[in-house]
């Protein structure tokens, strides 16, 4: 039998259907230290773990250990490289928790438009202020949702029993889809323009540190209510903090740099704190337990490797390939920024063509966040169809001398609701991922990464020099320079890399002084 540790306070229906089954044996013990534990049962071959923190250490004390099992969704207390390099599969239970960080939301709106919590302790003081904790109606009033996946989905059916007006962001799921779910997609700058409550329901890190700059926060509607149970770090927190008196802000946070006891850097702005309880409800941890169970038994007799993290890959497949997917996706996503994603089309040239499925992994990880870079070809399928969009893998024609190299068309879905069409391709030289082509501008060779300014024209002479003139006067540096030039539009493309980050208000400013055809600022 193959012995099992739950070292974590989880609902015992995860020992339960792990017992039932007949092929385990089961300890679960969340007061002993796991150090301890695992010193008791060197021969543990799974854990099934909460919040717990596993690391080199505690892995390497289990020799036996070949399976982790997240009982939630996110696992970056998890070291899943040292996991790999020990050949242990990490797994997780995604959309578990879903429901119960969707109903905290309203919880946590409710309270704050009706004074629950600061009534409540007036109250049981003695007091009786019933003209100081006037409060707001729900019903009909404007909601924004950051971030269109389970959770976010799940915001918008519960708010549809409030007869709100929802509208949506979210770089990928498509208008229909948004459509299907009662919500109107719009522009980060609309929501936060328009909405009495805005919630973020968007994957932490850096594609999205600082999303919620100053500049939308001077653009919320006085008095209306940001809501994070998301990540910490999406929102620029000295913005919020410098404008919340002026704007009068409410602020409703579940989400710390740490999961720990010990001040909070928001308890001075925050008008509703809690302790990361969005997957805290009895029925979230029954759920996540059961699929952690399954999940145990389905990889071990049926070799189901759909929630595997940290999965390694294929023999005979360099990993500078799926590294080359992966940032052909980010700079897709970056030259279409906030418009839905309506199709997109691969082709895998070369020895590529045998690990299309794998590549189409890395190619979406890069067009979403949210999308794991380490999930299956099934898995990401599933999340084509959810989020409504079409997917063609081209068969590649090798005689057309591109050897090893993909090629990405992405066709999105722009605000006045025409239709975009973005080709790239790329290849690898001396191991680093180039981008060789971007629509019709060919033989560009460019080594992604960092900071990096795009610009279609019409070809003339002054406009570089216009554009390098813009960004010296803010103080911007340019380290490399392509510019191409396509004779049959007479459009040119110039590709600035660049020291540092530009203000949308820069491009703007450029945009208008050359007459861009297409300007963007991508940091891959």
């Amino acid at each position: 039998m193959k012995k099992v540790l739950i070292p974590t306070k989880l609902d015992t229906v995860a020992a339960e259907t792990l017992r039932a089954h007949g092929g385990y044996e089961v300890t679960q013990d969340f007061q002993t230290p796991l150090e301890t534990l695992a010193a008791s049962h060197p021969d543990a071959y799974a854990l099934i773990v909460r919040s717990e923190k596993i690391t080199a250490a505690t892995m390497d004390a289990l020799p036996a250990l070949r399976v982790i099992v997240r009982a939630g969704a996110g696992y970056d207390t998890i070291d899943t490289r040292h996991a790999r390099k020990r050949g242990i599969d990490v797994m997780n239970t995604p959309g578990a928790n879903a429901n119960a960080v969707a109903e905290e939301v309203l919880a946590m709106l409710l309270a704050d438009f009706r004074h629950i919590v600061a009534a409540d302790a007036s109250t049981r003081a003695g007091g009786w202020e019933k003209t100081a904790f006037m409060g707001r109606e729900l019903t009909g009033k404007t909601v924004g949702i950051v971030g269109l996946g389970n959770i976010g989905r799940l915001v918008a059916k519960r708010l549809r029993g409030f007869e709100c007006r929802l509208l949506g962001y979210d770089p990928v799921i498509s208008a229909e889809r948004a459509a299907d779910a009662g919500i109107e997609m719009a522009p980060l700058e609309t929501i936060f323009r328009e909405a009495d409550a805005v919630t973020l329901h968007i994957p932490g890190g850096d594609a999205t540190r600082g999303l919620v700059n100053r500049t939308l926060l001077e653009s919320m509607k006085k008095g209306a209510t940001l809501i994070n149970c998301a990540r910490h770090g999406i929102i620029d927190e000295d913005a919020l903090r410098a404008l919340k008196k002026e704007r009068g802000i409410r602020f409703l946070n579940d989400v710390y740099p740490k999961d720990e006891p010990g001040p909070k850097p928001v308890a001075d702005i925050a008008d509703i704190m809690l302790p990361h309880l969005g997957a805290s409800t009895r029925e979230a941890n029954h759920v996540a337990a059961e699929r952690a169970a399954q999940e145990l038994i389905d990889l071990d007799d049926k070799g189901v490797t759909s929630c595997i993290v940290n999965r390694d890959i294929p023999d005979n497949l360099d990993r500078s390939f799926c590294e080359l997917a992966y940032l052909m996706g980010r700079l897709a996503r970056g030259m279409t920024p906030g418009a839905p994603v309506r199709n997109i089309e691969t082709t895998f040239y070369g020895t590529l063509a045998p690990f299309d499925t794998w590549l189409l992994v890395s190619t979406l990880s890069g067009l979403d966040p949210d999308f794991d870079r380490y999930a299956d070809h099934k898995a990401a399928l599933a999340y084509l169809a959810d989020a409504g969009i079409g997917h063609v893998n081209r068969k590649g024609d090798n005689e057309k001398g591109y050897s090893n190299s993909i090629t990405l068309d992405l066709i999105a879905e722009e605000s006045n609701r025409r239709l975009r069409r973005l080709s790239l391709r790329g290849t690898v030289a001396e191991g680093v991922p180039m981008i060789s082509r971007i629509d019709e501008f060919n033989h560009l060779y460019l080594n992604l990464g960092g900071p990096t300014l795009f610009c279609v024209y019409d070809d003339r002479p002054g406009v570089i020099a216009t554009i390098s003139r813009r960004l010296a006067d803010q103080g911007v540096n340019i380290e490399d320079m392509r510019n191409p030039h396509d004779p049959r539009t007479q459009r040119s493309l110039v590709i600035f890399k660049l020291d540092q980050r530009v203000t949308p208000a820069l491009l703007n400013d450029i945009a208008k002084d050359v007459d861009a055809k297409m300007i963007c600022f991508v940091e891959v």
